[in-house]
């Protein structure tokens, strides 16, 4: 019975949400209505998972330098996609539900080696189950990155993709600078170092308040909405980069991919089936993953400028030393290094110095 009120419950408010006009006055009530229906879909996430129904998401062990989900409807030629990036051997066909597992592949570029994974096509209902729907929106959250693969010949379903990866938690943005810090008296206490035209005092302390937060130290430092503010507050979102291509571009006019690009605002047209703007692709992958190449050098003996290593942006030399061995991190003495991050050639540097591309690290073990 409970269960059924609370989705009545957020019927009724998603219903009220979208028939209020939203402006100045309606500002601080569309704020709490969002943060009450953020509230109950939780609390149906978390009746749905003690009842072992939540979806664990398939079972793919992460290798290579990054992880890249291809997401998009059945039939938009992902299969397709992944062999030609790929050496997987993805099932192809002409209907609907040709992949019934992930099924896994490896994309090598600039000395990277890229996981990619094809996984069942999402349909509309996906973020509550519908399809095995919850399964591949969970197996995203391990993801490093998003490929959204359109089919051009129906763009009209772009929305409803989109839509089912926000209801699952995932936001295709950087994470809100955003401080909240629980205490133990004084009310709520609000600083900003920037403007929030659509979130004002009245209604971040509503929605505080509706998390039963009374009591908190609140430091915002990038221009955020009520629906951001609340993923801040719930804390459980996963952010991630997406790169957005529609495929069976050799189907479509120049009007139409016009049209295209003002509405949808696509990284890339392609044609799986073609090959054609896989390369270009292959260049937005590696640069949406934020990947660096480092490269490393023995003690008195000249570095390996051949075979880069390849990290993450903003990697710090205690993470390479964790990608290299589990062991490294212990017996780590002290580094040196050459390039972009160092002030002065062959600097010493310790644990958390953060690396930029192409650096040459030296490490020094006990």
């Amino acid at each position: 019975m409970a269960f059924e009120k609370d989705i009545d419950q957020i019927k009724e408010l998603e219903k009220e949400i979208s028939n209020t006009k939203y402006n100045k006055r309606t500002q601080h009530a569309i704020g709490l209505m969002k943060a009450k229906l953020a509230k109950l879909k939780d609390k149906q996430e978390q009746r749905v998972a003690k009842s072992g129904g939540s979806g664990e998401g398939y079972s793919v062990r992460k290798t290579g330098d990054g992880t890249v989900i291809l997401l998009g409807y059945p039939s938009a030629g992902k299969s397709t996609l992944l062999n030609s990036l790929t050496d997987a051997n993805s099932e192809v066909g002409a209907y609907a539900f040709t992949t019934l597992t992930v099924v896994p592949g490896v994309m090598e570029y600039k000395h990277a080696k890229i996981q990619i994974l094809d996984v069942p096509g999402i349909v509309h209902g996906a973020a509550s189950g519908r399809g095995r729907g919850k399964e591949v929106l969970s197996t995203m959250r391990n993801a490093d990155l998003c490929l959204i693969v359109l089919d051009g010949t129906q763009p009209s379903q772009l929305p409803s993709i989109k839509k089912e990866i926000y209801e699952t938690g995932i936001r295709f943005s950087k994470k809100p600078d955003v401080k909240i810090r629980k205490t133990a008296k004084d009310g709520i206490r609000i600083g900003r170092t920037v403007q929030t035209p659509e979130l004002d005092d009245v209604t971040v302390k509503g929605i505080l308040k509706e998390f039963r937060i009374n009591n908190a130290e609140v430091l915002i430092r990038t221009p955020i909405s009520a629906d951001e503010f609340i993923d801040c507050v719930e804390d459980n979102k996963k952010y991630m980069s997406v790169v957005l291509v529609v495929n069976k571009a050799d189907m479509l006019s120049e009007e139409q991919k016009k049209k295209m690009k003002k509405n949808l605002k696509p990284d890339l047209f392609i044609s799986a089936q073609k090959k054609i703007g896989l390369n270009e692709l292959r260049e937005f992958i590696f640069d949406r993953l934020d990947l660096i190449r480092l490269y490393l050098k023995e003690p008195s003996k000249p570095a390996d400028m051949d075979e880069p290593l390849i990290a993450f942006k903003n990697s710090t030399i205690e993470k390479i030393c964790i990608k290299l061995h589990r062991d490294f991190k212990d017996k780590f003495k002290f580094a040196r290094i050459w390039g972009k991050s160092a002030k002065f050639d062959g600097q010493k540097v310790s644990l958390p110095h953060v690396l930029q591309d192409q650096d040459v690290l030296e490490l020094h073990m006990r």
